[in-house]
Formats: C-alpha cells, sequence, structure tokens
C-alpha cells in the first residue's frame, strides 16, 4: 500500500499469460503483506505503451527475461528512460549469474529467480515491498567495473563465479564454486567485510568500494566491489582488478 492508502499498482510482464495469471492472483489474492493491484501485459512494447500512458500510473514494474524481439533488460531499461523514479525487478527463470552483470549495469532494483511452488510468489511479494520502499537498487552509477560476477549462497559459499571472476583470485570457476569467500580475502580484510560490508548488505541495502582480493598464489591485489543481496540470502558480488593507475587517479 503506498503512502496515501492506496493498493501498488504493479506492472507485470511477461509472455507466458498462465504465469501472469498466478503472479496477479497471488499478488492481489494472497498477499498479506501488501495491497496491491496487478496489471498484466504478455509483450514489452504493449509494456512500454502502458507506462508512456498519460493515463497510467504504476509504482513498481516487474518483467520476464526471455521474450520475444526485446528481453527483460532491454525492455526495463526503456521504462527507465521514460520514468528513472520507477522499482525496476527483473523476475527471471535465468540462473543469477547468466544475467547478473546485465542487471548490475542496467541499474535494475532487484533480481528474483523463477521457481517451483507458491513460495516464489511469496518472495515477489516481499521483493516488490522492498523495492517501492527504496532501499537499496543495482546502481550503474557505481564506479565499480563489472569485469567478473560471483553468486555467494547462504552458507557464506561461492554458488556461481564467471570465468573473469575466477580468474582474478588465480581460479578457474570450478575451483571458486563450493569456497568460502573469505578463502579470497586476506585475514584483516575478512574482518572489514565482516564488520562494514555485510550489515549494509544483509540490510537492506548495497556496498560498493574498495577492498583487496587474495589470489591463489598467497599474493593480494586491490579489488573494486559491489555487493548486494539477491533472493533467499544469496549475495551478488561484481569485481575487479584497480590498476596501479586507477589508485593514483591517472588517466
Amino acid at each position: 500500500m503506498t503512502s496515501t492508502g492506496a493498493p501498488l499498482s504493479i506492472l507485470y510482464v511477461d509472455d507466458d499469460v498462465q504465469l501472469g495469471a498466478l503472479v496477479k492472483t497471488y499478488l492481489e489474492r494472497d498477499s498479506a503483506e501488501i495491497e496491491c493491484e496487478v496489471t498484466i501485459e504478455t509483450t514489452p512494447e504493449a509494456g512500454l505503451e502502458r507506462i508512456r500512458s498519460t493515463d497510467t500510473t504504476f509504482d513498481c514494474v516487474v518483467s520476464d527475461y526471455n521474450m520475444p524481439k526485446m528481453d527483460g533488460v532491454t525492455f526495463l531499461e526503456a521504462v527507465r528512460d521514460h520514468r528513472p523514479e520507477l522499482p525496476l525487478l527483473l523476475f527471471s527463470g535465468e540462473a543469477p549469474a547468466d544475467v547478473a552483470a546485465e542487471i548490475v549495469r542496467a541499474g535494475l532494483t532487484d533480481y528474483l529467480q523463477k521457481g517451483i511452488g507458491t513460495d516464489q510468489y511469496t518472495m515477489l511479494v516481499r521483493r516488490v515491498e522492498h523495492a517501492v520502499e527504496g532501499e537499496g537498487q543495482f546502481d550503474p552509477e557505481t564506479e565499480t567495473e563489472l569485469d567478473g560476477v560471483g553468486i555467494v549462497g547462504p552458507d557464506e559459499r561461492f554458488e556461481e563465479a564467471d570465468q573473469t571472476y575466477a580468474s582474478l583470485y588465480g581460479y578457474d570457476p570450478a575451483d571458486v564454486e563450493g569456497r568460502h569467500w573469505t578463502e579470497l580475502h586476506p585475514t584483516d580484510e575478512v574482518e572489514h567485510i565482516r564488520t562494514h560490508v555485510l550489515p549494509v548488505v544483509r540490510g537492506g541495502g548495497e556496498w560498493s568500494g574498495r577492498s583487496r582480493g587474495l589470489r591463489s598464489d598467497g599474493s593480494t591485489f586491490t579489488e573494486s566491489k559491489l555487493v548486494t543481496a539477491l533472493d533467499d540470502d544469496r549475495l551478488l558480488i561484481a569485481v575487479s582488478e584497480l590498476r596501479e593507475s586507477d589508485l593514483n587517479g591517472d588517466d
């Protein structure tokens, strides 16, 4: 519900008609957390027409990823061009690591992976509420260069890491998966992350800045990093190595 007491108005775009109907049913009828009204469109083009219409006002837009002619990230970027203040969520069957870099670069508010059963709709309700309240978003203006992306699970171990992410630390992706995130940082940096980074992220925000990474050969390097929460207590980490010229501020 908005600050005026009116239900949240949500636009949901998905070419799967049956799934769209389920999303509408669960968000409108079974939500105990927020009261909302859901408008469904089955194509990004129709969704953009809705957004551009002066007769329609939405509080949040949720989109699938794989759709004909235009994917969900491209659609949501087009929405942002017209309505930059709107919270934008991707509700997709894609694995987080497969679309993570696109999500962050596009400045989307949040991402939730589609699952099996009704829990995914309960989680979607929470994500919509979280997005509308404005508690954090993937910021495309961050100074972080998104060279590599990794996903850390609730047990604080890597579920996935792309080739670039793994190679920054001297590993192959298969070697990173299953490792605890602390194994990729020197001891003093681990303490800093636990004290200053994780409380911010787990409180619903995001953290970006510099930290130090630990390579497999024992050497360290300065990294530019963004950490933000995904669904189910997972963390998305985007990293790039800062060269000497970057540290000195040279062109």
